[in-house]
C-alpha cells in the first residue's frame, strides 16, 4: 500500500476508532505484556502541587534485586506520550519488553500534559487564551521527581536515561545537573543547532504567532509528517502494514478530549515549541554538551527530518568531557525509526550501550574513550 492510500484507509479507521464519545482506552491497543515479565504502574506527586506523573515498570519477574546498573528510564518526546512510543507492542514485543527481557529494570515517565499524568488547567481552556505550558525547565523537574520515586522505591543510587527528541534536551539538562544520578546517558534522535542556523521551529506551530499553550495535532497531519523526507520508493515498506494505525488508536485514546473534534485531535504543550523559538533558534542551546560526563550515546536515522543528521553530527564532538562516547547512524529510518520496520536496528545498538554499563572502571573507559560505531541497518 502507497503513503496515500495507507494515509486515506488511516483517516477512516481513525475516524471510526476516535469517533466523539467513542474513544477506547489504550490498553485495547496494546498486548498483553510477557508472562516473564511484572509490571508495575504507579502515580506519583511532581514538584508542584497538584500534579501528579505516570510511572510504569516493566522487570523480569524473577528479579529481586536491583542494581544501578540494570536500571533505566525513557522519556519522550513533545507530542507522543511515553506508555505507546515505548511501550506498544507491534511486533510481538515492546521496546521497553526487549530491554526487561535482557534482565532490565525498565520505566518510562509520562510528562506533565501527557498520557495519564495530570495535564495543566490551561489546556483545558482554548489554546490561545494562555502563553505556552510546559518548558524544558519544568519538565526537567518531572524528571528529577521520577528519578527520585524510583530511587526510594529500588533503593538505588543511579539509574541510565534515554531520551528521544525532546526528551534528549530534558535528559541531558538533568545528567549536567545531578551527574551523581545517572550511570549511562542515550541521546535517541536528539535536538541541536544545524550548522550555520537555527534549528528551525518544528511542526505544526511554524506560521502561529503569538504561540498559544498547546497544539492540536490530527493523525493525518502526523502520518505525512512521519513520511516527509523519506524516499518515494521507500514510503510503502517504511511502516508495515497496520502499524500505524495501531499506534494511532492507542496514542490518540490516551487524551480524553480527543474525540471531541471532527476529525480527533491529540493535545501536545507547546512549551518545547516555545524553548525552540527563545533558545535554538537564535544559536542558543538549552545545555552544554561539555558539561556531560557519563557514558553517552548519539543515535538516529538517516531519514530524520526533525533532528537530522547534521544535528547530531554538531552535537557529538562537543562531548569532550564523556569518559566513553559513541555515535550511531542507522539506515532506512525516520525520527520515528523505533515504530518502523528497522526498528530492531536501534533496540540492537541501543542494548549494546547499556549492556556496559557494569563495564565503567576507570581501566576500561579508557580503552573504550571516544569509540564511533559504524552506520547501522539496511542500506
Amino acid at each position: 500500500m502507497d503513503g496515500v492510500r495507507l494515509a486515506a484507509s488511516m483517516t477512516g479507521i481513525m475516524a471510526g476508532i476516535l469517533a466523539s464519545g467513542a474513544v477506547p482506552v489504550a490498553a485495547d491497543a496494546t498486548a498483553p505484556p510477557s508472562p516473564s515479565l511484572a509490571v508495575e504502574d504507579l502515580h506519583i506527586p511532581a514538584a508542584d502541587p497538584g500534579i501528579e506523573l505516570f510511572l510504569r515498570s516493566k522487570r523480569p519477574r524473577a528479579m529481586r534485586t536491583y542494581r544501578s546498573e540494570r536500571t533505566l528510564l525513557f522519556v519522550s518526546g513533545s507530542t507522543y506520550p511515553a506508555e505507546t512510543s515505548f511501550d506498544l507492542s507491534l511486533d510481538g514485543r515492546s521496546w521497553m519488553e526487549e530491554i526487561a527481557l535482557n534482565d532490565w529494570d525498565v520505566w518510562f515517565v509520562e510528562l506533565r500534559g501527557y498520557g495519564r499524568s495530570t495535564r495543566p488547567p490551561e489546556m483545558d481552556a482554548p489554546p490561545e487564551a494562555n502563553p505556552p505550558v510546559v518548558r524544558t525547565e519544568m519538565a526537567v523537574r518531572d524528571l528529577a521527581s521520577a528519578v527520585e520515586a524510583i530511587r526510594a522505591r529500588r533503593g538505588i543510587e543511579r539509574l541510565s536515561l534515554l531520551g528521544w527528541s525532546w526528551g534528549t534536551s530534558i535528559t541531558a539538562r538533568y545528567t549536567i545537573e545531578h551527574p551523581g544520578r545517572v550511570v549511562r546517558l542515550a541521546l535517541y534522535g536528539p535536538r541541536w543547532l544545524r550548522p550555520g542556523q537555527g534549528s528551525g521551529p518544528g511542526p505544526w506551530v511554524a506560521e502561529q504567532t503569538p504561540l498559544p499553550s498547546y497544539r492540536r495535532v490530527t493523525a493525518t497531519e502526523a502520518h505525512a509528517h512521519w513520511l516527509d523526507g523519506v524516499p518515494d520508493a521507500h514510503r510503502a515498506d517504511l511502516i508495515p502494514l497496520g502499524w500505524f494505525e495501531r499506534w494511532a488508536s492507542a496514542t490518540w485514546a490516551t487524551d480524553p478530549q480527543s474525540g471531541r473534534s471532527d476529525p480527533p485531535a491529540l493535545r501536545a504543550p507547546n512549551g518545547t515549541m516555545a524553548d525552540v523559538g527563545e533558545f535554538w533558534d537564535r544559536g542558543r542551546p538549552v545545555y552544554d554538551p561539555a558539561r556531560i560526563t557519563v557514558p553517552t550515546l548519539v543515535i538516529g536515522a538517516e531519514w530524520d527530518r526533525d533532528t537530522p543528521p547534521a544535528m547530531r553530527q554538531a552535537l557529538f564532538p562537543l562531548l569532550v568531557n564523556a569518559p566513553d562516547k559513541r555515535y550511531v547512524e542507522l539506515g532506512r529510518g525516520t525520527h520515528m525509526i523505533c515504530l518502523e520496520r528497522n526498528r530492531h536496528a536501534l533496540f540492537g545498538a541501543v542494548q549494546a550501550f547499556l549492556d556496559e554499563a557494569g563495564l565503567d572502571a576507570p581501566g576500561l573507559q579508557l580503552l573504550k574513550a571516544n569509540r564511533t560505531a559504524p552506520v547501522m541497518g539496511e542500506q
